[in-house]
């Protein structure tokens, strides 16, 4: 049986569609018209997409959304809610499973028992001047299936049933997320980003572990110290500290 459903945010648009592209291409399109911020899910995607262009399959029973928002300041700012959206995601799965199972990957991965079981992908529009018009947070999510074609020997894909989690609904699981953002926005207004850091580095996969991460040709190994103010992963390694500002990350 579904739980109760959170309180829906105040303020906050809902748009459920049976099929679609992607929910990041529908809020690229809908953003203009759109009032304030605004969720939209989608049953069936025909063309999702995760980092970097990759393909993201969405077996039926899957979770796939994208919140669209106008955020205040700069594209670095905006770049944050990468975090708030991770832990929005931690709290919403955390209802279905045991939370002491799950963690979160630098930058924008949830994993269950050392698989991946949901992605996070930020897209913006800027409007000049160091503005964010539009930012857009994509949210899959492995509820029941796996998806097929996948490759990954570090992190595996699973799924929350497959993993033995309780059976997510749609509509109930996007209530959970949309209440746990706002709770998150609230904290950013409220306390700041280094709050919203604080509560992530309590959730993080190998935080005080030796990891490597990967940009382009260049691999850096160290320690995983932090975060930083900026979100930047904080390695110490055997020439010093490095702050990284974007890579892919394996341990």
């Amino acid at each position: 049986m579904p739980r109760e459903l959170l309180p829906w945010p105040g303020g906050v648009g809902r748009i459920i569609l049976d099929e679609v592209d992607s929910t990041m291409a529908e809020a690229a399109r809908r953003a203009p018209g759109l009032d304030g911020p605004t969720w939209i899910m989608a049953r069936h995607q025909t063309a999702a997409r995760g980092r970097q262009g990759k393909v993201w399959t969405h077996p039926a029973g899957n979770f796939a959304a994208t919140l669209v928002m106008r955020p205040e300041g700069g594209p670095g700012r905006a770049a944050l809610r990468s975090f708030m959206a991770a832990n929005a995601l931690f709290e919403a799965l955390a209802l279905k499973i045991d939370r002491t199972r799950l963690s979160l990957k630098w930058p924008n991965d949830v994993l269950l028992d050392n698989g991946k079981v949901a992605g996070i992908l930020l897209e913006s529009v800027g409007g000049g001047a160091g503005r964010v018009d539009w930012l857009s947070i994509g949210i899959g999510v492995n509820l029941c299936e796996i998806p097929d074609g996948l490759h990954d020997a570090a992190f595996p894909p699973v799924s929350l049933e497959g993993q033995g989690g309780e059976e997510a609904d749609l509509d109930e699981f996007l209530s959970f997320l949309a209440s746990h953002f706002a709770t998150q926005e609230r904290v950013l207004a409220e306390l700041g980003f280094g709050a919203v850091r604080k509560a992530w580095l309590r959730q993080a996969a190998r935080l005080g572990e030796v990891i490597t991460a990967r940009m382009g040709r260049e691999e850096i190994t160290g320690r995983f110290e932090t975060v930083d103010e900026a979100g930047h992963l904080v390695l110490v390694t055997r020439d010093g500290e490095r702050r990284i500002a974007a890579a892919e990350v394996f341990f």
